[in-house]
């Protein structure tokens, strides 16, 4: 977070202090997306420098920490092009991203719910495209977009709760435009676009989770080794890396552990992440008092 935005931010009454930052909480979700981080973004950028170049964000996803750090320039990608695609819409014809959405969410309420989305569903599983994408991560269960490994198909079913409403939903549109109104969107491979930044930068990596996640995004072939040798890069040459991965998390009775290389990042912190939406959909509602998330944050500096 730049000087700027930080001294536009000392007398907001909902500042908190969060470790070395100063950031408001923003909880009003634009996509629905597994792993968000809406919800405790601002404590995560709370361990970010307090001054810095370019922010990147390779792995965007829902693009929380974005949204709530409004960088003064960013760049953030990810690989799965139907998703970038929403994001380069709401950059550019914000009204477009409202009629796609407004589209078929009133097909969805005036027919049967289930059929209409499975056909949504089946048209995006023959033609991947971000119209089709939006609404379906507003309105599949549990907000879990879901792709089978061998070939990316969307498996997700339809959830159980009413979509927003297109009136609702274009506020969010509006906020999110003006929050992200200084950050370019690319449909990149992570490596590629790590290796553009320069000293003094930023770069916060939010990947799959190793464990949990290959129903994510395995159609996209992720590898964490790739990911520690382009932080290794970026940490040499003077770019500041902070990376969220399995903390104290469990799959099922299994506790995650993910070795991390030696000497690669100078600190770690845990955030605690609250209730699994992954393991709420793969345990159909039983409890998860024991399923609780905690990413290991882990940073070059």
């Amino acid at each position: 977070m730049t000087v700027r935005q930080l001294s536009l931010l000392e007398d907001d009454p909902r500042v908190r202090s969060t470790g070395r930052g100063r950031t408001p909480p923003f909880k009003l979700q634009l996509l629905k997306w597994i792993g968000n981080k809406q919800r405790f973004a601002h404590e995560i950028i709370g361990y970010f420098p307090e001054k810095f170049g370019t922010y990147y964000e390779p792995f965007l996803g829902s693009g929380a920490v974005l949204g709530t750090l409004m960088p003064a320039h960013g760049i953030a990608s990810d690989i799965l092009q139907p998703l970038m695609d929403i994001w380069q819409a709401l950059a550019s014809d914000p009204d477009m991203l409202n009629q796609w959405y407004s589209e078929r969410w009133q097909q969805f309420m005036a027919g049967d719910r289930r059929e209409v989305y499975e056909q949504i569903k089946a048209r995006y599983n023959s033609h991947p495209n971000a119209a089709d994408l939006l609404f379906l991560s507003r309105s599949c269960y549990g907000g879990v977009v879901r792709f089978r490994q061998r070939d990316g198909y969307m498996s997700t079913p339809c959830g159980v709760h009413n979509p927003i409403h297109p009136g609702a939903f274009a506020k969010r549109v509006t906020v999110w435009h003006r929050r992200t109104e200084h950050t370019v969107f690319l449909n990149a491979e992570f490596e590629s676009v790590m290796d553009r930044a320069c000293a003094g930068d930023l770069i916060y990596c939010d990947p799959p989770y190793t464990e949990t996640q290959s129903i994510l995004y395995g159609a996209q072939a992720f590898r964490l080794e790739r990911l520690f040798g382009a932080i290794r890069r970026c940490r040499d040459r003077g770019v500041s890396v902070v990376l969220s991965i399995d903390g104290t998390k469990r799959s099922g009775t299994y506790l995650c552990q993910v070795p991390i290389p030696e000497g690669l990042f100078e600190r770690e912190v845990l955030v605690n992440c609250g209730r699994s939406m992954l393991r709420r959909f793969q345990m159909a509602g039983d409890t998860l008092e024991k399923e609780i998330v905690a990413d290991r944050l882990l940073l070059t500096y």
